[in-house]
């Protein structure tokens, strides 16, 4: 079971690399208005969270939103994110789309 895990998680790890992307809070105003986007901290890893998420870790996302990690898009931050329109990242693990705003020394 650990190999098709680990397999699994290694074929989700390239397909979400190829399709994360650095673009405007704008561009995603469709997938926050469906309730779709998941607020991540800038401190985590963008690519091993949408990992997780794709193989159904319950209990980090549950350990992460306990500590403040991960978060619905909240209507305060869109609202703040709308105005400034920041460039932020982005990685689509149906049905979520995972976002996070990094500083520019830790942006990928």
């Amino acid at each position: 079971m650990a190999d098709t895990t680990e397999g699994r998680a290694a074929l989700l790890r390239r397909e979400y690399l190829a399709q994360t992307a650095r673009l405007p809070w704008h561009e995603l105003q469709a997938w926050y208005a469906r309730g779709c986007v998941i607020w991540v901290d800038g401190e985590l890893d963008l690519v091993e969270l949408a990992v997780q998420l794709g193989l159904d870790n319950t209990a980090l996302f549950e350990k992460l939103t306990a500590e403040g990690g991960v978060a619905p898009m909240s209507e305060q931050r869109a609202l703040a994110w709308y105005e400034a329109n920041p460039q932020v990242w982005a990685v689509v693990a149906p049905p979520w789309v995972l976002v996070q705003q990094r500083a520019e020394a830790n942006a990928r």
